[in-house]
Order: structure tokens, then sequence, then C-alpha cells
């Protein structure tokens, strides 16, 4: 008695008299009484009725409805002594007598047919006494699934019908080992494909196993209970038996002992409804007239309680007078007492009841309730929020923060975290914020305010397991925490998250701009895919070189030429594709190291001939530039050979133009004239040579291209001519040329000469003469041929004439 006074007690079902304009309860009638007067002997309910049967008079069974309407028939002639309503048929099993003497009949009643009076049809009929030894029946059971049927005697025997019970074919009857105790409750359970029968008597429990061949028995307990002090429990108890003795009720397994309650008390009826244990027991109490409770004598009064075993608290409690039974049916429980009338208790909705146990303050109770009624999400973060604001009046914050985080999901986090932003409750709120990026519900702003809770708490460990999660617990938005842990100074914390989450831009940032690693970033992005390890030495690539200029080159080349992860296996197929970047766009990069960037482009140069044409435009100009820079002669031809060699090597036919200027601005005049030549411009090569008063050059210019472009020689005479110096040598050339070439008239010839100060008539006196002499010639030549184009003419003439006279 002792543990239930620990069970808390609570009023969770309304009592109500059934009236007779009632339905159900309620109404200002009279209380309803079973018509007749003869004694209720047993009762059952189900498919929408109470069924009573009586047992002095007529055996007759009554059906009540929930419109409180009345249906009888006579099942037996004598009296009825046990009803079986199944719950998923409309079968009903009685066990009654139709004479005097032993011999139960057992009825099997199908309630949707009826025979030729109205009446409900009797499907079968048979005597229940196993052999031919009187006894009488003391309980029965039938399985819901039809195929069996148990009754009990008071000689400590069990028969047990096989097959379907509605019919005499079919049906096998077996006679289970006899007990020595009466047998006082039976109750069939239904597991997977095994199909168990316990069986009670005053003494002992026992369950056989009816799917293995001889039934085989196995013994439970040695203690059992009396008439209607068993039954079978619902799924929320695993359909455990339930037997109650007069200290304790036990439930049982098919194969072993289950949990125990002390419930002191004679048990007399014993039910189990919607979860709840029913037990009506016997209570002695001193008479109301007796108020020194020595005078008077004692009387029985019956209590009902209900009990709920998971919650562990009394739903109800209540003294009644000779109750027959408790029916559960339409939803409600119902009292049938000694005089024919019926009370009802109608149990209170879950939110009375949770109301109740709030102004009890009895949160915990009222969440076990709230789970056992199946109460809905938001139901339940109700009752946790309330639980939660009143631990944390009491003060109790850690308690608070745990009902508060089974608020997620439901609750705005909002309302719990303004409670905790006081500094002094920062590990509730650090919890809370937990729990929140656990359940994939925190914000980037919560994430924020997790990360520094962890910085003010300094608390390195919570901070490091919270980051290191695995990839599937991820739950929180990395990019946030990164930038808080950099703006916290968490740098290698930081650093970890970009790694491991591919953030490679936040990696790289704090790399080079917090903590100046530039060689760690270098490797870095060594190990980044083509795409990405391009784009971020586009983004980082002047920072790296102005700090590591060596590896930053060598990383560029890499980049340019054929690029693999350097984490990448060495590749075996010719399908693993190689990056290449772009080497004219990593150019800007080397603005201010033109050593790294020559060196960069003469590697471009040797290991991908088809580089763009920026490459080599650039190497010409850092070429041109250390040729103009330096003073030493053997290093300055070979900074001379290797610019030509570049010139040389056909890559600039498309853009001489450009390289012709980086030559000029350079005063490279080999280059510039080797280009000049490479582009037919034999003009720009005589005028080249001519700026600069290169006498013979102008001429060797003039005998080298001469013939492509003949205008040369007379430039190149009308130079001469403006020289004041003494060109007369190479007037004489130029002259004789001329001459020989016939390229300009004699006139003209005299005409530029005389611009010349210092050009006499000797220095034309021969190209004069020669050209008179030819002139002369000529003129002789003319006259001869005129003659002799005469005397042909004469010849013609005449041999007309003779052909005309003939």
């Amino acid at each position: 008695m002792a543990a239930l006074l620990q069970w808390r007690r609570f009023v969770f079902f309304d009592k109500e008299s059934v009236k007779e304009t009632g339905d159900g309860g309620g109404g200002g009638g009279t209380d309803f009484r079973f018509p007749g007067d003869s004694a209720i002997s047993v009762c059952a309910s189900g498919r929408g009725s109470l069924v009573l049967g009586d047992i002095l008079h007529i055996g007759n069974i009554w059906f009540l409805t929930r419109t409180l309407l009345v249906n009888s028939f006579q099942a037996y002639k004598l009296r009825v002594t046990h009803l079986y309503q199944l719950k998923q048929h409309s079968i009903l099993v009685s066990v009654g007598a139709d004479e005097l003497g032993i011999n139960p009949l057992v009825k099997v009643w199908n309630l949707d047919k009826r025979d030729s009076s109205g009446n409900p049809l009797c499907t079968r009929i048979f005597s229940a006494i196993p052999g031919n030894k009187p006894t009488e029946v003391t309980c029965l059971t039938v399985h819901e699934n039809l195929n069996y049927m148990a009754i009990g005697f008071t000689d400590g025997s069990v028969v047990l019908k096989k097959g379907d019970i509605t019919r005499d074919r079919h049906s096998k009857t077996d006679v289970l080992p006899e007990e020595t105790y009466p047998i006082t409750g039976l109750g069939f359970q239904q597991s997977s494909k095994l199909t168990h029968l316990f069986v009670v008597t005053t003494h002992n429990v026992k369950s056989y196993n009816l799917s293995q061949k001889d039934f085989p028995a196995t013994e439970l307990n040695s203690q059992g209970c009396s008439l209607r002090c068993s039954a079978l429990c619902d799924p929320s108890q695993d359909n455990q038996f339930m037997v109650a003795g007069d200290e304790c009720v036990y439930l049982y397994q098919p194969e072993e002992r289950g949990p125990c309650f002390a419930f002191n008390g004679r048990k007399q009826v014993v039910h189990w409804y919607r979860g709840y244990l029913v037990i009506v027991s016997k209570e002695k109490k001193p008479p109301k007239t007796d108020f020194s409770g020595t005078n008077g004598q004692a009387v029985e009064k019956q209590l009902l309680t209900i009990y709920d075993l998971d919650n562990k608290f009394i739903a109800y409690s209540a003294v009644f007078d000779d109750i027959i039974d408790v029916l559960a049916e339409w939803g409600s429980l119902y009292v049938l007492t000694g005089n024919r009338t019926l009370s009802v208790l109608q149990e209170k909705d879950t939110q009375s009841k949770l109301e109740m146990l709030f102004k009890k303050n009895l949160f915990v109770m009222a969440i076990s309730l709230a789970k056992s009624q199946h109460l809905d999400n938001d139901g339940l973060a109700e009752i946790f929020r309330q639980y939660g604001d009143h631990l944390y009046i009491k003060g109790d914050h850690d308690g608070a923060i745990q009902q508060y985080i089974r608020t997620i999901g439901k609750l705005e986090p909002s309302y719990v975290i303004r409670k905790f932003l006081d500094a002094q409750r920062i590990h509730n709120l650090t919890a809370y914020l937990q729990a929140l990026h656990c359940q994939l519900l925190a914000s980037e702003d919560h994430t924020t305010l997790l990360l520094n809770c962890y910085t003010k708490l300094k608390d390195s460990s919570k901070l490091e397991e919270f980051i290191k999660m695995s990839e599937r617990e991820v739950h929180f938005d990395v990019e946030t925490a990164i930038r808080v842990l950099r703006q916290a100074g968490y740098y290698q914390h930081a650093l970890y998250l970009a790694e491991r989450h591919l953030h490679h831009q936040w990696y790289l940032k704090i790399q080079l701009e917090d903590i100046k690693n530039y060689q760690e970033a270098l490797h870095y992005i060594g190990k980044l895919p083509f795409e990405q390890a391009e784009s971020n030495m586009k983004k980082y690539g002047k920072t790296l070189m102005h700090h590591a200029p060596d590896k930053t080159t060598e990383l560029l080349k890499v980049l340019c030429t054929g690029y693999r992860p350097s984490k990448d296996p060495q590749p075996d197929t010719e399908s693993q594709h190689e990056g290449k970047a772009n080497s004219e766009e990593f150019i800007p990069i080397f603005a201010n190291n033109p050593r790294e960037l020559k060196m960069f482009l003469e590697h471009m140069m040797v290991e991908q001939p088809d580089s763009p044409q920026a490459v080599y435009d650039t190497l010409l100009e850092l070429r041109l530039q250390d040729w103009a820079h330096e003073d030493e002669t053997q290093a300055k031809w070979q900074l001379q050979e290797e610019a030509m060699a570049l010139l040389r090597g056909g890559l600039f036919k498309d853009v001489l133009d450009k390289a012709l200027v980086l030559c000029q601005m350079h005063n490279f005049k080999d280059g510039v004239l080797y280009l000049y030549e490479q582009g037919r411009l034999y003009q720009q090569i005589m005028h080249y040579h001519m700026q600069n008063e290169a006498f013979a050059k102008v001429l060797d210019t003039c005998e080298q291209y001469g013939e492509q472009e003949p205008c040369l020689w007379e430039q190149a005479l009308g130079y001469f001519a403006r020289k004041e110096e003494d060109c007369k040598e190479y007037i004489s050339r130029v002259l004789q040329h001329i001459d020989t070439n016939n390229l300009m008239p004699p006139l003209l010839v005299v005409q530029t000469l005389a611009h010349n100060s210092t050009a006499t008539l000797s220095v034309i006196k021969d190209y004069l003469i020669s050209k008179l002499q030819q002139e002369s010639e000529q003129i002789r030549e003319d006259e001869q041929r005129v003659q002799q184009y005469r005397e042909e003419t004469r010849r013609l003439r005449h041999e007309i004439q003779e052909l005309k006279t003939r």
C-alpha cells in the first residue's frame, strides 16, 4: 500500500447517472433501470450494445442500445451464466442451463441473423462438460479469429475448441491437463504466428502454446486470482495478460512474468480500458453514524479505481454500492449496480486533464500523459514551453533550457534566446543553440551567436567538437562560421572549416590577409582542381608574386603547361584531363617582377610553342630592355643574339608593326632592319640608312633590293645629290647602275644632281658622254632603218605595178 500512496490521485473522469431521457448521460429525467426484477448474473459489451444475462428466472439475454432501447430474448430455459461478445464479429457466445442439474450448454449466436421468431440465430449448441463428470463452468473466452474457444471449470479442467466455433463440422475438442484448483481466468494472446492461452486458477498462472503439438505449458506464477480478476491488456501494454491478486497486480507474457504493481485490496472485478487498469475492490469503512469509530458494525463498500500504469497515477476513484460489473462501450465506462441502474464514467478530454496538471505544476506528469494520449507535436511543445517557463521563474535555468530545447521546431527560437542573453547564462544559451543546430533549424544568426558564445566562454574543446562534426552531422552554415571565427581571431579553426568544406576563397583569404602564410597558400592552390586553381591565381597572383616570387612563378609555369592537382596520383591513362591556363592572362601578375616574368615567358616559349602572341611580344620587350641597359660588351652581344633569335623565329609575322615599334623604342638597329626586310619595307631600310648617313649601307641596300624595287636607285641618287659631303664615288656607282639599266631620263639625272653644290660636271661627264654616244648611235640606227624601209617600200610598189600590167 505504501507504493500506492506515492501515486497522485486525479479526477480525470466525470460521473453521471444514466437518465431515461438522456443520451448516455445528462438530462433531467429519472434514472434509467433495466426492466424486470431478476438478478443479473453476467454482463458483456461490444458491437454497439451492453449485453446482460439473468440467472434466476427464464434465462433471458438483454441488449441495451446507446439510445436506451432494451431488447431481450430467451436464450436458455433456466439461466445464463456466462457471456462473451466478440469485438470484431457480431458473434455472441453464451453458457447457461436448459434443465436442472449440472449440464451447462454453450450456444453461439449470430447477431446479424434472425430465426423464425425474430431472435438472434443460434448457429451452434454443445455441452460444455469435458467427459461425463459434472462440473460447473467458471469462465469463457473466444479468440477473435473464431478458431479457438476455451472453457474453464471448477474442477480445474479446460476445454479447448479448435476450428470454426460457429459450426459443429470441422471442430475439434481438446482437454488441457487438469489443474488442482478451479479455473478463474482465461485469455488468448496472438503474437506473430503463435497463439497462446493463459490459464489462471486460484493458486497459479500458466500459459499454453497452442501452435505446438501437445500444447506445452509454462508455469508463470504460483499465485493466482479470484474469478473476474484477470484480463488481457491492449497493445499499449504489449497485449500482456493481467492477473490481480489481493496484494499485487501482475502482468505476464507467454514465457515470463512482467512488471508487478502493489495494489492492495480484495479484487472483485478487473478490466482493461484504453490503457487504464480498472479495478473494483472491497474496502471496509466505519459507518457514517459511528463518529467514534468504535460503535456500529463495519459495512463493505466497493471502490472503483482507474489506474494509469504508464504514467503512475490514479485517474479516478469512487465508492459504489453493489457493483455487478463495469462495461466499456461507446467510448465510456458504464458501471452497473445491483439495483439495475447505470452510471457512466466519461473521460475528460486531454486538454482538460493537462490544465488540471498545469495548475498543480505537474509538468513531468503532463508530458507523460500527453505522450500516452498521442498529443500532437504542437501540443507537446506548448507543454515543454510552459514547463520551461516554470523552471525559469524558479531559477532552475539548467532545467529550463532542457525543456526549451524540446520545443525546437515549434517555438520561435528568439523567445528562448532573449531569456538567456545575460552573460551569466551564456552556457545555457550555448546548449540551446547547439541543439538548434543539431536539428538543422539554425539560421546564420544562430550560428554566429553560438560561435560567439564559444569564444566568450573560451571553450576551445567545444568549439573544436562543433566544427569537427562529421559531414552528415554538419548542422550549420559553414560560411557564417568561418566568418565569425575569423573575426574572433580563431584563424586555425576557420582554416579547418574552410579546407574541410572546400571554401577555397575563405581559406586563401585567411592565409594571405590574416596569417600571411604565403607558402601555405601556394601549396593549397596547387591542390585545387584546375578551374579553381586558375581563378585563385588570377585573384591572388600579384600578392603571392610579391612575397614568394619563385614558387609563384613555378606554380604558374605548371598551371599554363599541364596542370594536375598535386594530391592527384600520376596519370595512367590518356583520358585523364590536364588543365592548361592561358598564359597571357597571367602576365600582369609580373608587373613588378620582370626577372620572374622573363623566366616564365621563356619557359612558355619552350614548353608551349603555340602560346598566345602576347607571350612573345612581352618576351621581346623584356629582352630588348635587358639589351638596352646592358653595358658589358659580351653580355650585350649575347642579349642581342637572344633578341634576334626571337625575331628570326617567325613569331611576329602577324604583328610586325608591334615588334617594329618595340625595336625602334629601344633603338635596336638589327631588329629594325630585320623586320623591315621581313615586311618587304625596302624603302624603310633605305631611309633608316639615310637617317644614319650610312652611305655604303644605302648603296648596299640598292644593290640588294634594287631588282625588287628599282626606285631605290633613284632615291639613292637624290639622297647623295642632296648631301654636301663628297659623294662622287657613290654618285658614280649609282649613275652607272641607272645608266646600265636605263632607270632615269638623262634630263632628270641632271636636274637631280643640280641640287648638290659639290657635284661638278666631271661627276656626270662620263654619264653624259655615254648617253650622247648612245643617242648618236640610236639616231644612226634609226636613219639606217628608215632608209631600209624606204627601199623596201619602193621595191614593193614596183612589184605591184608589174602585177597590174600583166
